[in-house]
């Protein structure tokens, strides 16, 4: 870990696209960047900017549900162990009926967990087997559940997004139509973002409007590539 560098100016900057092939300073490449943080932090729109600049951006949560699609060998996992109440209409999973029982039956996340988890990891890897391939030295990764996966030792950088209590409920009772009730389920399963942070490399608060929240992402770049980036008094 390299200190925890918070990120909190309210300065709105602009940037051009970024070289996601840069030479590192130290290390071998690929660099592994985990963006994380709780649900409703504002990790995606994060990792959105990043795209938007040109990295590479990898989506756990969209692997995720590559790795359940209807027909696959994870959702037969599912369904043998959860039954026919965690299927809609059309034959595809229900994802909200399944975080309910999740959210209220700790061996059943844990279930879940076993069985998509390894499955992930494998997608992940050839993601990043891909990006390498195109001359990737930093790959960025958003992992939501980071720290609760047991994942943070295999990336090399960490980016914690994190948001107040309130503003996490707020946005998740907006974005996923739940309850108020039913947002503060998901985040009570979820690490105190106080604990995230003492293990993070890097902070971005994000209490934050699109535009403000893209500055401050162009701020944690030109902090990353100075830390990172080999130049030509370097080489």
């Amino acid at each position: 870990m390299y200190g925890g560098i918070r990120i909190c100016s309210h300065n709105i900057s602009v940037m051009k696209k970024q070289n996601p092939n840069i030479i590192l300073k130290y290390g071998t490449a690929p660099l592994k960047v985990a963006v994380t943080g709780s649900a409703g932090s504002g990790k995606t729109a994060v990792c959105d900017r990043l795209k938007a600049l040109g990295l590479e951006v990898i989506n756990t949560d969209t692997l995720a549900r590559e790795v359940v699609a209807p027909g696959s060998r994870g959702f037969k996992e599912i369904v043998n162990r959860f039954g026919p109440n965690v299927l809609q209409a059309d034959g595809s999973l229900n994802r909200s009926a399944l975080r309910r029982t999740i959210t209220s039956d700790e061996k059943a996340r844990r279930s879940l967990e076993n069985i998509i988890h390894p499955k992930i990891i494998e997608r992940m890897e050839m993601e990043m087997a891909r990006a390498v391939k195109d001359g990737c030295t930093i790959i960025f990764v958003e992992v939501p559940l980071l720290f609760e996966a047991g994942w943070n030792d295999y990336f090399d950088v960490i980016v914690m997004v994190s948001a107040d209590d309130e503003t996490r409920i707020q946005r998740l009772m907006a974005r996923d139509n739940v309850s108020r009730h039913e947002a503060r389920a998901l985040l009570q399963i979820q690490k105190p973002d106080h604990e995230k942070i003492q293990h993070s490399d890097f902070i971005i608060k994000n209490n934050l409007s699109g535009e403000q929240l893209a500055g401050e992402v162009d701020r944690f770049l030109k902090m990353f590539y100075q830390k990172y980036q080999k130049n030509d008094e370097s080489a």
